[in-house]
């Protein structure tokens, strides 16, 4: 639990502990990056408005060194730009304040769900090839950092493959079920994954849902410095 408001983190933290749950509680960006690198946790609770280090900087740099950690941000601000930012870095789910206590809980356990251990192992399906600790896939002799959201999409798709995945089951799995914004986020995400990946990695079934693609021969769409887009 990161916030530097203390005694809302302290009481948040007593009640997560009532919910059965163990929490450290640290009050600054700083002190947030060292114990995050330190210590195996199940899930970061992370304020945006942090001393030494914001919270967009802690997610970012617990990114870039591996750390895929499940994180929740909380923050004060409005405003769909900054969720965007939040989510960009790398969190997996934000809550403005104020908010209610038990829209955490479940927000956490939801987190705590989807990173469980037992999805961490690679996986391969076809010709795709996914790190889920790396959060890179490989199409072939091609390995492509993806986002976190990215990531999270063609994993669902892949552990469901061949089954073809509807537009509502991608959402409640990578966006959790109290989402509501605009659901044509998910012909978005698949957009960015068939520029980076190649337009067949991923098949639309009209009325149905999608489908990841198994048993492609070619690889990733690049420029012509050879490197994906």
């Amino acid at each position: 639990m990161v916030d530097d408001e203390q005694r809302l983190a302290a009481s948040i933290a007593r009640g997560l502990e009532l919910e059965g749950f163990t929490a450290d509680v640290v009050h600054n960006g700083i002190d947030a990056l060292w114990r995050a690198q330190e210590v195996d946790y199940a899930a970061i609770v992370l304020d945006i408005m942090l001393p030494g280090k914001n919270g967009y900087e802690v997610c970012r740099e617990l990114r870039a060194a591996g750390v895929a950690t499940p994180i929740l941000m909380l923050t004060a601000k409005d405003g769909d730009y900054d969720e965007a930012e939040g989510l960009d870095t790398g969190a997996d789910d934000y809550l403005r304040k104020p908010f209610s206590f038990v829209v955490l809980v479940a927000r956490v356990r939801a987190l705590l769900r989807r990173g469980s251990p037992s999805v961490d192992v690679p996986l391969e399906v076809g010709g795709v090839s996914l790190d889920p600790r790396q959060l890179r896939c490989r199409v072939g002799d091609e390995s492509i950092e993806l986002t976190p959201r990215e990531f999270a999409v063609i994993e669902y798709l892949a552990r469901r493959a061949p089954d073809v995945v509807a537009k509502s089951s991608l959402i409640d799995a990578v966006w959790g079920m109290d989402f509501d914004g605009d659901p044509n986020i998910v012909e978005v995400y698949v957009g960015y994954l068939r520029k980076k990946l190649g337009k067949q990695i991923i098949r639309t079934v009209r009325g149905a849902g999608y489908q990841l693609q198994s048993g492609m021969q070619s690889g990733p769409r690049s420029g012509g410095d050879g490197r994906p887009r």
